[in-house]
């Protein structure tokens, strides 16, 4: 038994099976704004925010120009249906979106077509883009690190797919009691914002756990700030509060 775990973990990377599996059930349903994903299109605004405004002042752009990111080269890892890779490249940046389901792919290819936007969506790992020596001016992995095998070495891949003088962001959930409470308890039994079963949360990564891991990666951690639920304006923020949500930028030298 645990040699055949050994051999699917190296032939897999850091990527999880069971969890690709759950995602291509709900695949086609990624660009719903009323489906399983709604949260995560009440979301997407201000991570996207977030993202645009860190890599214009790292970068010395204006963040209100239109096209902050143009001329910037960025990986979005786990695009998942591209919800986020392509409100990227509407800021000018040349997006690539990994994902290693199948359908997610697919489902992302022909909403970037059908948008008449210009995508390269790939069915691949972040480990064999690096492997090929890729390098790219920013560094996407939202709401994945949760959901890999292998917490640091996935990090590690995220950070070699970095420029020198480039950024990486992450974003994920907190290992806290309040965020079983609300992002698994609440969230997925509760409210049915999500799938049951979209979250375990001993796999939740703590703010340092995800700190360390990336200055193992080579890289500088800048800036760990909170993602908090307004429930009475129906709207997500940022905030001081790390407790459940949160997001890290990070740079590696020059």
């Amino acid at each position: 038994m645990t040699g055949s775990r050994q051999a699917t973990e190296t032939a897999t990377g850091s990527v999880d099976p069971a969890e690709v599996a759950r995602f291509e059930k709900i695949a086609r349903t990624w660009w719903d704004p009323a489906g399983p994903m709604r949260t995560l299109h009440k979301f997407n605004p201000v991570r996207l925010a977030y993202i645009r405004d860190e890599a214009a002042r790292h970068f010395g752009r204006d963040p209100l120009s239109g096209v902050p990111l143009e001329g910037l080269s960025l990986i979005d890892v786990g695009c998942g249906g591209g919800v986020l890779s392509e409100p990227l490249a509407r800021l000018g940046a040349t997006v690539t979106g990994l994902d290693p389901a199948p359908t997610n792919i697919a489902v992302a290819r022909k909403h970037a077509e059908e948008s008449g936007i210009s995508m390269d969506y790939r069915e691949e790992r972040i480990e064999d883009v690096v492997a090929c020596g890729e390098r790219f001016d920013i560094v996407t992995a939202m709401e994945v690190v949760e959901h890999v095998t292998d917490v640091p070495a996935f990090v590690e891949s995220c950070c070699a797919a970095v420029k020198p003088g480039g950024l990486l962001f992450m974003a994920t959930l907190n290992r806290t009691l309040r965020s079983y409470a609300l992002a698994i308890v609440g969230a997925e039994y509760i409210l049915r914002w999500l799938p049951r079963g979209t979250h375990q949360w001993e796999k939740f990564v703590t703010p340092d756990e995800l700190a360390d891991a990336i200055s193992a990666g080579g890289m500088t951690p800048l800036e760990t700030t909170g993602v908090v639920y307004n429930p009475l304006a129906d709207k997500w923020s940022l905030s001081r509060d790390t407790g459940v949500n949160y997001m890290v930028s990070a740079a590696r030298p020059q």
